[in-house]
């Protein structure tokens, strides 16, 4: 077929239709998108020749590549860098070795195409990795172990691939790949710090305007992966990755809008590139059949055995906890890379002796990529919250400001057993939370430092609550990648300030509790005497009735369940059902005029009067 704008428009759908779908009933969107990919091969709707759609393949792996090493930052380092270390050096080393022998021995193969499928299926990527991440929350330490061992080993597992094939197809020799492989270090680092360079001096310089920043960027990481590949076969790789990590980590110029562009784009090119590649593969029964149960077993093996046993090795006598250990042994799952490299590679596979295997080599690349990402993708989360090492659907509460009554409202929340977080500049303000046995930050809600060192274990909500609107703003723009924009909350704007000085609507978080309630209003709150209470509805003590007792309050929260918390928000009305507890700001003196139902019963009255 050709390369039709139906073709293409159609593929574009399907990706984006996969990740939304996957988005709503809570699968990793690879799933999804291999799945597509299938029906259209089964189908028989195949892109255009392999002249058209490999350099394109190519050229999008860069830019993942690129996206992954933009999200590493060398200060994690400092605690796990040589956890990390000895993962992407004796841990790929030993799955290597263990997955050749695998192959051998359950799929067939011969040692040489053991081999090369052992040194491709080293690698698994961001593509699945920080999806999973983001869904899991692990705690910190050990999420960004899993981030660096996942985006370094894609670059180096693709090396390793294109060394071995190397001696497999042409007959290289153990000096002559040692040899390949120092060349592909050096000029892929030589080329992507000249690419970082380069980037930082046009940018410091101003020399390139706003509006063009990010397509120069864009045009830049692919033309150094192109000048290195054709420099030194594979080593476009390791230039991108390098170039990304050293922009992530200089200080001179601010690439967060670069960072935000090719998150968009990577998800783009993953929807195209996984329906595209998966559409190639011709799946059919005789071919299933010839995967037989040596091909399950071997995926079983990778999963069960080997994955525990290379992490077992690597992390011997490192800092890592058991628990830690064991998560780390139950997450590898393959990526882009591994479908991009196995497509390639097959490709080449036909002008050699290995002619007849290169279908099988694909086959068992692309089941073990689906069945890595089904059982990772279904099991990390429930596996992560019974270590102890993440919590379903956090509850806990990101503070912005740590003024008294901000602090007086997090001791509410702290006291229900609420994991919460106080992050401020105000010395004072930090000593006196921390005082009051609360958990704290020092420094800037707006800084990278807050979201890259402090622990945000637990954490699913921010709450802007410092004086500064703009503050807030920023806050909630920064949070709402990593919470969800539907949980990033602020107070409203001041009432003083002029329309055309407030911030616009689309660049805030939603507004807490109700319109109106800013800082200087709820300040006067607490200078007036308000006091926060907790009140637990009954059938004889409605909203209804809390509400002719404290006409004045201000519903903070609602407490549906143990361990659940609702945020209250301007515009969405609370009904809350009785058995639901209320934190509220009210006047006390609203009780000497209200008629209190004489059906109350005593329990609720001493909730009632609870500070």
């Amino acid at each position: 077929m050709t390369l039709s704008p139906l073709y293409l428009s159609g593929v574009l759908a399907l990706g984006i239709a996969a990740q939304w779908l996957a988005w709503r009933i809570k699968l990793p969107a690879i799933v999804l998108l291999l799945v597509f990919g299938f029906g259209l091969g089964a189908l028989n709707v195949r892109p255009p020749s392999d002249d058209i759609i490999f350099p394109f393949v190519s050229l999008a792996v860069g830019v993942i590549l690129f996206e992954g090493g933009l999200s590493l930052r060398l200060r994690e380092l400092k605690d796990i860098g040589h956890v990390v270390t000895r993962l992407v050096t004796v841990g790929l080393v030993v799955t290597w070795l263990a997955t050749a022998v695998a192959a051998h021995w359950l799929l067939g193969f011969g040692w040489a195409m053991s081999g090369l499928l052992g040194a491709l299926l080293t690698v698994s990527g961001p593509t699945v990795v920080l999806p999973l991440l983001r869904q899991v929350r692990p705690e910190k330490r050990i999420g960004s172990v899993i981030k660096w061992e996942g985006i370094v080993n894609d670059p180096i597992g693709a090396v390793l691939a294109a060394l071995v094939f190397e001696a497999v197809a042409h007959g290289d020799t153990v000096g002559q790949s040692a040899q390949g492989l120092m060349l592909t270090t050096v000029v892929g680092v030589l080329l992507g710090a000249l690419a970082a360079t380069v980037v930082i001096q046009l940018h410091s310089r101003f020399l390139v305007p706003d509006y063009l920043q990010n397509a120069a960027i864009l045009s830049l990481v692919v033309l150094v992966f192109a000048i290195s590949n054709y420099l030194q076969h594979e080593s476009g790789l390791v230039t991108v990755t390098v170039m990304g990590v050293l922009l992530a980590n200089q200080p001179w110029v601010t690439i967060h809008h670069v960072m935000e562009f090719k998150e968009n784009l990577r998800v783009l090119l993953i929807s195209v590139l996984f329906i595209v590649l998966s559409s190639r593969v011709e799946i059919s029964g005789e071919q299933l059949a010839d995967f037989g149960v040596g091909g399950w077993l071997f995926i079983a093996t990778l999963i069960l055995l080997i994955r525990p046993a290379a992490v077992l090795i690597a992390t011997a006598g490192s800092e890592l906890s058991r628990n830690e250990r064991l998560l780390l042994g139950w997450i590898h799952p393959r990526g882009i890379v591994a479908a991009a490299v196995a497509s390639l590679l097959a490709t080449e596979l036909a002008d050699t002796p290995y002619a007849e295997q290169a279908d099988k080599f694909v086959l068992a690349t692309f089941l073990v990529i689906v069945g890595t990402v089904v059982v990772y993708g279904l099991t990390l989360a429930p596996v992560a919250r019974w270590l102890g090492l993440s919590r379903q659907d956090p509850q806990g509460v990101l503070f912005a400001g740590a003024s008294p009554m901000v602090k007086e409202i997090a001791l509410s929340l702290h006291a229900e057993g609420f994991t919460t977080l106080l992050v401020d500049t105000n010395a004072e303000n930090i000593a006196a939370a921390r005082m009051a046995g609360l958990p704290v930050y020092y420094g800037s809600i707006a800084s990278d430092r807050v979201r890259n060192d402090a622990d945000l274990g637990g954490i699913g909500r921010l709450l802007a609550m410092t004086p500064n609107d703009e503050i807030n703003s920023i806050a909630a723009m920064e949070f709402s990648e990593r919470l969800g924009s539907a949980n990033t909350y602020q107070l409203a704007q001041h009432e003083s300030r002029e329309r055309h000085e407030r911030v616009p609507h689309h660049l805030r978080g939603r507004t807490l509790f109700r319109e109106g309630i800013t800082y200087e209003a709820l300040a006067a709150r607490f200078e007036k005497g308000h006091v926060i209470k907790k009140t637990t509805l009954t059938e004889d003590f409605t909203i209804e009735n809390f509400r002719a007792k404290y006409p004045d309050a201000l519903i903070l929260f609602t407490v549906p369940e143990k361990g659940r918390l609702r945020v209250s928000v301007a515009g969405h009305k609370l009904d809350p059902k009785p058995g639901k507890k209320l934190v509220a700001l009210i006047d006390e003196s609203d009780d000497s005029h209200a008629e209190i139902p004489a059906a109350q019963t005593a329990d609720n009255q001493a909730s009632a009067a609870q500070a």
